[in-house]
């Protein structure tokens, strides 16, 4: 999903300082975008899971390897996953705690508590929830779910470090803020509080970049 100019302009008008940084930024592409835009919801999912609290080198590695479990380039589906042994998930190199997260969500998506079919008409506070049911999916994953996967425009996750590093980055600040004191600093980018998310996110991208 890709608000209208107009909506961007808007956007930039009620934050100048943001809007600053969206004129020198490339055009915003729009959502949903990147590897959760690819495969089955479950599978976005699934691939939040396994990047969490991981750098994304060894995060890649892992990955790969429980890709190449089963027949296919993708993540294993939810009948696979299902069917794989714990053994199978950790000597790929998921840890066990990953291993339950993404056993739970299949098993979840198997009996229908969890029901990915039914996220687009479904808000985000449920969607959200819903997530949070499973064994180790929190706020975050859910969020990233919303934003990358199913384009939601006005999701903040404050409780994101990136998020919180471009917005310190954004305002100048000697440290890093809160997670409450983003979500009033966002109120004025309601209602594209996701598209803010992205220009954050690649403040934070330009400052590793130098």
């Amino acid at each position: 999903m890709k608000p209208t100019s107009e909506a961007l302009r808007e956007l930039a008008r009620r934050d100048p300082v943001l809007g600053a940084v969206m004129r020198r930024l490339p055009p915003f592409p729009g959502f949903p975008m990147g590897v959760l835009a690819r495969g089955s919801h479950f599978q976005a999912i699934a691939r939040s899971i396994a990047f969490q609290q991981l750098a994304t080198a060894a995060a890649n590695t892992i990955y790969s390897r429980v890709c190449a479990l089963t027949p296919g380039p993708r993540f294993p589906t939810v009948e696979e996953c299902l069917e794989l042994t714990d053994e199978a998930f950790r000597s790929a190199g998921f840890s066990a705690p990953k291993t339950r997260a993404v056993k739970d969500l299949a098993a979840r998506c198997k009996d229908g508590s969890v029901r990915l079919r039914s996220v687009s008409r479904m808000t985000d506070d449920e969607i959200v929830k819903m997530l949070s049911s499973v064994w180790g999916v929190g706020e975050w994953t859910a969020q990233m779910f919303l934003i990358f996967r199913l384009g939601r425009l006005d999701v903040m996750p404050v409780g994101d470090l990136g998020v919180r590093e471009g917005a310190r980055l954004l305002d100048g600040l000697d440290e890093r803020p809160g997670p409450a004191a983003v979500l009033e600093r966002a109120e004025v980018w309601r209602p594209l509080r996701s598209v803010a998310t992205w220009v954050l996110y690649r403040l934070c991208d330009e400052a590793r970049n130098g």
